[in-house]
C-alpha cells in the first residue's frame, strides 16, 4: 500500500516511523509525557510523527504509520494543527453545545484523523474537517478539552478495522497525552437501531460507556436523574408482561422471543436479560451462518467424526500433539521477566479462559488473542509481558488445564481454548487429543437467520409500541434525548519528582463588570520541578496562560491569591502542597479581542419550556419580541416543518393576549397543538 508519507520518506532517504496499532500510546510506548496537554502534544509530534510535504490552508500536517497486528495493514494517523486566529471557523460549535461556552478561546486546535480505507493512499484535501466518513476524527484544544467528532469501523465502510479498535486507539492517545475532558455526541447506530437506547437497556450504559464516557447533559432539559430513572424503568420491564402487551397480530416478534428464551440456559426475566442475551449470542456467532447455536456436551467420538470438527494444529503422521508443561517451557525461554511474573501471567490467562468457558452460552469458538489480551490487561498492565506469554501458550499444561491455540475454520482468526485434565492421571478427559477444548455447537432453527435482524424487530417494538405519554414511552424519549456524553480524566498528582498545580485566573472587578459576564474558565495545569521558587511559579503560570489562550497573549501575573506575602525566592516545596488549585491575579486581559470565548462573542439567552437554559445542539427558534431562544419541538413546530417567519413565544403571547391564548403541548411533536396544561407533569411520571 503506497501512502503519501512513505513516498516522502523515500525522497528524503528516511525510514518512516512505524508503530503497532494495538499498543500505540500504551504507557511508555512510544513516549510517557508528564506535562500538560499543550506540551505533551508537541512532544508527541516531535517524537512520533513525520511531517508531510504539503499543508492544508497553511496548516501543517504530520503523519504516524500504524501497523495492524496479524494483517500487516499500514494505517495513517494524521495530526493537523489549526491556529484559530487564521482559521475560517475559529469558534467551536462543539464547545457551545457541550456547555463550555464560557471557556477562554484556545490558540490552537489539534485534529487527529484516520481517513477511510479508500483515502489512505491519497493526500488530505481541504475539506478534511467536514467529512463524516473518517474512521476517526477528534479535535482537542491546546488546554486539553476536546471532542470526538466521528468514529467508524466495519459497519461504517472500513474493510480492515473495527470500530472498537479505533475507539481503543483514541482512548489511549487521550490518556497518554493527558487530555482533560473529551465529549461525544452519541448518534451511533447499527442497522437503524440507536445504540444509546439498545445498550442503555441491555447494559445500563451507552456503547461509549465501555471507555468511561458518561452522561453529560441531555437535550430538551433532560437531567441526569431523568436519564437514570428512564434506564431503570425500561431495563426492569418484566418480559412476560411486555410480551402480553404486544398487539395480537404481532406473532413474529412473540415467536422470536419464545425461541430465544428456549435457547437460554437460564430464565430471562426482564427486557434487559433478553436483549443482553441476544447481543451476547450475536457477538459469539460467526457472521455468515444462518442458524443460531445451542451448547451440546461432547462425548468421545470416532476418528471419522472427529475429522469433521474444528482441529488444533495437525500433528505429523497422525500422532497426537505433544503437550508441554509451562514450567519446562519458561525454563528454555530467554526472558527479561522473572519466572514468577511469567507464571503469574499464565495464571491470569487461564482464569480469563476459564471465565469465558463458564459464562459463554455458545461454545463454537474460544477466545481470540485480542479478547484474551483485553481480559488479562485488567490485572497486568505490561502488554509486552502479555504478548510474550501468549506466544508460548500452545499445547501447554498450566496447573490442571491445557491451553491450545488453533485457527478458526470460519473466520481464520487465531483462537485460544482451555481444557481440563483428569485430576488423578493428569490426562485429557476426552479420548481423542485432536478434539477441541470446548463443546461443539449444533445448529438449531430460530425465527430469523440473522440474530441482529431479530434484535431489530424487538427493538422496533420497544420504540414504537410505547405510547408517547406512557411511562415506558416517555423513558424511551428521555434516553434518545440523552446524546451528550463526556469522559473526564481526573487530576492526578502521582509523580514525586514534580510539582503540579491548577492555576485559575481571578479577574479584577473592573474586568468582571466590563466583559467577563459568564462563569470563569477552568484553570490551566502548571508543572514545576521540586526546587522551583514562587518566582518560578509565577513565570511558568504566566507562560502557560499566554501559550494557551488568545485573550491572555500579553497577560502578566502579579501575585497569587493568599500567597502575596511570600517572596519570589522562597521555595514552593514544603509551603504549598502539590495538586493545589491556585488563583492567579494579573493584568493584560485583551478584552477587546473577538477571540474571547470558544462559543464566540454572542451571549444569547435560552429559556425553553422544557427547562433548557443553554444550547444543546437541537433546532431552536428565537422569539421576535423578547429574542429568547427555545426549541422548535417544544414550541409545537414539527422537525419536518419550516420555522415560521414570525414567531412569538408563549410568555409574550400571554402578556399581549392573555384572554385568547390556548395552552400548547410541548411534548407531542407528532401534532401541532394539543392541550397539555402542565409541561412538567410527564417528567414527574418518572418518579411515580
Amino acid at each position: 500500500m503506497s501512502l503519501p508519507i512513505l513516498q516522502a520518506c523515500r525522497r528524503r532517504n528516511k525510514a518512516p516511523k512505524l508503530y503497532s496499532m494495538n499498543t500505540f500510546c500504551d504507557p511508555g510506548c512510544p513516549i510517557q509525557p508528564s506535562g500538560a496537554f499543550r506540551d505533551n502534544i508537541r512532544l508527541f509530534i516531535q517524537e512520533c510523527t513525520d511531517v508531510e510535504d504539503y499543508s492544508i490552508e497553511s496548516m501543517p500536517v504530520w503523519c504516524t504509520l500504524l501497523v495492524q497486528d496479524g494483517k500487516g495493514i499500514v494505517i495513517p494517523l494524521y495530526i493537523i494543527e489549526e491556529n484559530v486566529k487564521f482559521s475560517d471557523q475559529p469558534f467551536c460549535d462543539q464547545c457551545r453545545c457541550s456547555g463550555w461556552s464560557h471557556h477562554y478561546m484556545s490558540k490552537r486546535k489539534y485534529h487527529i484523523i484516520i481517513p477511510l480505507d479508500t483515502e489512505w493512499n491519497k493526500p488530505l484535501n481541504s475539506d478534511v474537517f467536514d467529512i463524516q466518513t473518517h474512521l476517526l476524527h477528534g479535535v482537542i484544544h491546546c488546554n486539553g478539552f476536546g471532542h470526538l467528532l466521528c468514529i467508524n469501523g466495519i459497519d461504517g465502510g472500513s474493510k480492515y478495522v473495527y470500530g472498537r479498535e479505533v475507539m481503543d486507539l483514541w482512548d489511549r492517545i487521550c490518556t497518554n497525552l493527558h487530555a482533560r475532558r473529551i465529549t461525544v455526541v452519541d448518534t451511533s447506530k447499527k442497522r437503524s437501531m440507536e445504540l444509546r437506547l439498545l445498550h442503555g437497556i441491555a447494559y445500563g450504559q451507552p456503547w461509549f460507556g465501555r471507555w468511561g464516557y458518561k452522561f453529560s447533559h441531555g437535550c430538551f432539559g433532560v437531567q441526569p436523574h431523568h436519564y437514570q430513572r428512564a434506564v431503570e424503568i425500561l431495563s426492569s420491564l418484566e418480559l412476560d408482561d411486555w410480551v402480553s402487551s404486544l398487539p395480537k397480530e404481532n406473532l413474529e416478534v412473540k415467536r422470536i422471543i419464545s425461541s430465544y428464551c428456549n435457547l437460554s440456559d437460564t430464565r430471562l426475566i426482564t427486557l434487559r436479560d433478553f436483549l443482553r442475551f441476544m447481543l451476547v449470542l450475536n457477538s459469539q456467532t460467526p457472521a455468515k451462518p444462518k442458524t443460531a447455536v445451542r451448547t451440546l456436551t461432547i462425548k468421545p467420538v470416532k476418528t471419522s467424526m472427529a475429522s469433521q470438527l474444528p482441529k488444533t494444529r495437525p500433528s505429523t503422521k497422525g500422532k497426537p500433539t505433544k503437550l508441554r508443561n509451562f514450567a519446562s517451557v519458561i525454563a528454555t525461554m530467554d526472558s527479561r521477566w522473572p519466572k514468577r511474573r511469567l507464571e503469574y501471567t499464565a495464571g491470569v490467562i487461564v482464569d480469563a479462559l476459564k471465565e469465558h468457558s463458564e459464562t459463554s452460552k455458545l461454545r463454537r469458538t474460544g477466545m481470540t488473542r485480542q479478547e484474551v489480551r483485553d481480559a488479562a490487561r485488567a490485572h497486568i498492565g505490561d502488554t509486552g509481558l502479555l504478548d510474550y506469554v501468549l506466544k508460548s501458550m500452545n499445547n501447554v499444561i498450566v496447573g490442571k488445564y491445557i491451553i491450545r491455540r488453533h485457527n478458526n475454520t470460519t473466520n481464520k482468526v487465531l483462537e485460544y481454548t482451555i481444557q481440563k485434565t483428569s485430576e488423578k492421571s493428569g490426562k485429557l478427559l476426552h479420548t481423542d487429543c485432536s478434539l477441541p477444548a470446548e463443546p461443539i455447537p449444533e445448529p438449531c432453527s430460530v425465527p430469523q437467520s440473522d440474530i441482529l435482524q431479530d434484535v431489530y424487530l424487538v427493538y422496533k417494538q420497544v420504540v414504537q409500541n410505547q405510547p408517547d405519554l406512557d411511562i415506558s414511552g416517555l423513558s424511551v424519549r428521555v434516553i434518545l434525548d440523552s446524546k451528550h456524553l463526556v469522559k473526564e480524566w481526573p487530576f492526578v498528582d502521582d509523580n514525586d519528582q514534580l510539582l503540579r498545580f491548577i492555576c485559575r485566573v481571578l479577574p479584577t472587578s473592573c474586568e468582571l463588570g466590563m466583559e467577563l459576564s459568564r462563569k470563569l474558565s477552568p484553570g490551566e495545569l502548571i508543572v514545576l520541578p521540586l526546587y522551583a521558587s514562587f518566582g518560578d511559579l509565577k513565570v511558568e503560570s504566566q507562560h502557560g496562560l499566554r501559550d494557551t489562550y488568545c485573550i491572555m497573549e500579553h497577560y502578566n501575573v502579579t501575585d497569587i491569591e493568599r500567597l502575596d506575602c511570600l517572596i519570589d525566592e522562597e521555595a514552593v516545596f514544603g509551603t504549598i502542597e502539590s495538586g493545589t488549585e491556585l488563583w492567579i491575579r494579573g493584568t493584560g486581559l485583551d478584552l477587546k479581542s473577538e477571540f474571547r470565548y470558544e462559543a464566540g462573542p454572542d451571549n444569547w439567552t435560552v429559556k425553553c419550556p422544557c427547562g433548557a437554559t443553554d444550547d444543546d445542539g437541537e433546532r431552536m427558534v428565537s422569539c421576535d419580541i423578547c429574542e429568547v431562544w427555545q426549541h422548535t419541538r417544544c414550541s409545537g413546530i414539527h422537525d419536518s416543518d419550516a420555522v415560521p417567519p414570525l414567531f412569538v413565544c408563549q410568555v409574550c403571547c400571554n402578556s399581549l393576549m392573555p384572554a385568547r391564548i390556548e395552552t400548547v403541548s410541548f411534548l407531542d411533536s407528532s401534532q401541532d397543538t394539543l392541550v397539555q396544561p402542565d409541561f412538567e407533569e410527564p417528567w414527574r411520571a418518572l418518579y411515580a
